[in-house]
């Protein structure tokens, strides 16, 4: 398993929730974290069954809950009522950008937004956990834009 640090984490989470510990959640652990960019569940699922796996699709959304809960990803919504996940092992702190029109995300790293959660945080007498920061907008480009295609 090319995740062993994960899976020493995820394994100790289960452990401590008293969550069986089974084969088929190390795989959905493991396509999870192998995924690139943002995915629901049932693209998750779909690339699972065609690389020939047996799990379902009840262990696959029961898994990604257990996973968000363990912190080795995060649920994200970009305001379209979809719930999308993403890996948060070993990745890079980052924000997001969306066309309101095709849906496109792209991920973005802003030096002056780094600190700012947790200035706000601090100003407002909170201690800042996790931030999520969402620009949604329209693409420039009808070009580049795929509702247009």
């Amino acid at each position: 398993m090319k995740h062993e640090k994960a899976k020493e984490l995820f394994t100790e989470f289960l452990k401590n929730e008293k969550n069986r510990i089974t084969p088929e959640r190390f795989e959905v652990m493991e396509s999870a974290l192998d995924y690139e960019g943002h995915f629901g569940a049932d693209d998750l699922y779909i690339v699972m069954k065609n690389l020939k796996s047996t799990v379902s699709r009840a262990t696959v959304y029961k898994t990604l809950e257990l996973l968000v809960k363990c912190e080795l990803i995060s649920k994200r919504n970009f305001g379209d009522n979809l719930t999308r996940y993403e890996s948060n092992f070993k990745r890079q702190i980052h924000d997001h950008l969306i066309c309101m029109d095709c849906g496109r995300i792209v991920e973005f790293v802003n030096p002056r937004l780094s600190k700012l959660p947790e200035q706000i945080s601090n100003e407002l007498g909170f201690v800042i956990s996790s931030h999520s920061f969402n620009v949604f907008a329209r693409c420039r480009d009808p070009k580049n834009c795929k509702y247009n295609k």
